[in-house]
């Protein structure tokens, strides 16, 4: 895999940047407000396409841990709970919102009757409890630790479910609305087993015909879909092209008719041409460092410290997190379009708390360095993706890190390929992004917690462990918020993830096409997507 040794220094880049960037839109449009959907009146028929910015991994709702193979389940595979434009909570394959009884440890809901899975599989109770069993107890499961709490899945009537939780579990709600709350088809998964990916089935919009690695995955109209009334295009494309320039020549060319996470440079160079549209809306999630701290083994495995310095001492990790200035690198890489991030918790947020990024302080970092007895410079190989925005994040890392006393080697590695390595645990430092849910253990739990299925780095602190299984017990607003603030606090002070910054789900589209709708999650959804009235 090609590395990339040569470090620009950080006011080369700045004066790179400054040369070839402009920070003013040539459009009228602006970012400043979200704009999540277009409603004009569309016609049936048809065939959209999707750029999408990396190539999804599982198509397997137990076993996925990618947010853009989420992009692709909201037309094929559909959840028990989804999230509004608002980031409520509303039913979609349940009927209701569950009850909640027996001091918070029993939830029930009933299932949403007349619903067909794409092989013609009936909906209820029983459907759904096969898929949170396997959520459960597949080995690899992504989902096993985000609904640990569930002890007993009973289906006590044709269309009741029960959970039967082993503690009170306040975010669980807001799990089934994600991921976790996929349901697959139970004749599905007893004919392919672990090999559903391939032949994936389940309740939604769309179905799944089939998929080529790397390039595209083909879906058609479902007829035995519930609300199939509603669903006016023919099939839906979702065509790999990392490179957000190349996505959006392909929407301007007619190629593609919706480009998904379209990255700063790509939007402000189109905003206000003519033929294109934009939809936005702020990040749940964030994109940070993942150092490689005790992930030896796998990351099914316990953690076992790296045999490295960001591995032996917090000091290291430390200095290194100090070397980073976010300000400069949403500059610098995103043309100030996008926010530093300082932790896990999203901004304006129920259950946010103001909270400071730490400040670059190069002196700092090299007293750290020295304190703990490495030889600089200190090496570090930095996993990045194989998109041009990566390249110049990574960059940007490397030169700044420079300064400090670190040697970073960058080391592209196409995305399937970077997630395969770090589950492994083969890889040093890694970029990478979460998608982010509304409430905060979702962004939190799976990722640092020592037995969280989502924790590639295997940090492990027992403060982090205490604080999120107080947060997930606590139901008062204000002590939840508390117990975040202090959990960010504690996530920080280890120096596992380093937050950089928060983006702007940005999504352009041909003005061919209406119905998008862009939730408070970032995900796309075309249900109701088609052609506008009298386009070509």
């Amino acid at each position: 895999m090609r590395q990339i040794p040569a470090a620009l220094s950080v006011a080369a880049l700045l004066a790179i940047t400054t040369a070839c960037s402009s920070l003013s839109p040539p459009g009228k449009e602006t970012t400043a407000q979200p704009r999540l959907t277009d409603m004009r009146p569309v016609r049936d028929g048809g065939t959209v396409t999707i750029g999408l910015k990396s190539d999804p991994d599982r198509l397997d709702p137990s076993l996925t841990t990618t947010l853009v193979a989420r992009t692709v389940f909201t037309s094929m595979c559909e959840q028990l709970y989804d999230v509004d434009q608002d980031n409520t909570f509303v039913p979609q394959l349940a009927a209701t919102l569950p009850k909640i009884t027996d001091g918070g440890r029993t939830f029930t809901f009933t299932v949403r009757e007349g619903a067909r899975f794409s092989d013609g599989a009936r909906l209820d109770a029983a459907a759904v409890k096969a898929s949170l069993d396997r959520h459960l107890h597949l080995r690899g499961s992504g989902r096993a630790s985000e609904i640990d709490s569930v002890e007993k899945v009973t289906a006590t009537g044709p269309y009741t479910v029960r959970l039967s939780l082993s503690h009170p579990d306040v975010p669980l709600l807001g799990r089934l609305a994600n991921t976790a709350g996929l349901i697959m088809s139970p004749k599905a998964i007893k004919k392919y087993g672990a090999d559903f990916a391939a032949h994936p089935s389940c309740v939604g919009p769309f179905k799944y015909v089939k998929r080529v690695v790397g390039d595209r995955i083909e879906l058609k109209k479902d007829p035995l879909y519930y609300d199939a009334d509603k669903v006016h295009l023919d099939g839906v494309i979702y065509k790999t092209i990392t490179d957000g320039s190349i996505r959006m020549a392909n929407i301007r060319s007619g190629d593609v008719q919706i480009g998904d996470q379209m990255g700063p440079v790509e939007v402000r160079n189109s905003m206000g041409e003519k033929g294109l549209q934009l939809l936005n809306t702020p990040s749940l999630g964030y994109m940070a460092l993942t150092l490689n701290v005790a992930n030896s083994h796998g990351i099914d495995k316990d953690p076992s410290p790296v045999d490295s310095p960001f591995g032996r001492d917090v000091r290291v990790r430390e200095a290194f997190d100090l070397s980073l200035d976010r300000a400069l690198i949403n500059k610098l890489v995103f043309q100030g379009m996008y926010e530093p991030a300082c932790g896990p918790v999203p901004p304006g947020t129920p259950l946010s708390s103001p909270v400071t990024c730490p400040g670059r302080d190069v002196e700092k970092a090299k007293r750290l360095l020295d304190e703990a007895g490495v030889k600089t410079p200190v090496p570090l190989e930095l996993m990045i993706n194989t998109t041009p925005e990566d390249s110049r994040l990574g960059q940007v890392v490397q030169a700044m890190a420079a300064d400090a006393g670190f040697d970073v080697k960058l080391r592209p590695t196409e995305f399937a390929t970077g997630l395969t390595r770090t589950l492994a645990g083969d890889f040093q430092a890694r970029t990478g992004g979460w998608g982010g849910q509304p409430d905060p253990a979702g962004n939190i739990d799976s990722l640092v917690g020592t037995k969280g299925s989502n924790n590639q780095g295997k940090l492990s602190d027992p403060a982090i462990d205490r604080l999120i299984v107080e947060g997930r017990s606590t139901s008062d607003v204000a002590g939840r918020r508390e117990i975040y603030r202090k959990l960010t606090a504690a996530i920080n002070k280890q120096h596992g993830v380093i937050y950089l910054y928060r983006n702007i789900s940005y999504v352009s589209a041909s003005q061919d096409v209406s119905g998008i709708k862009l939730s408070g999650d970032g995900l796309i959804r075309v249900k109701e997507a088609g052609y506008t009235k009298g386009s070509r």
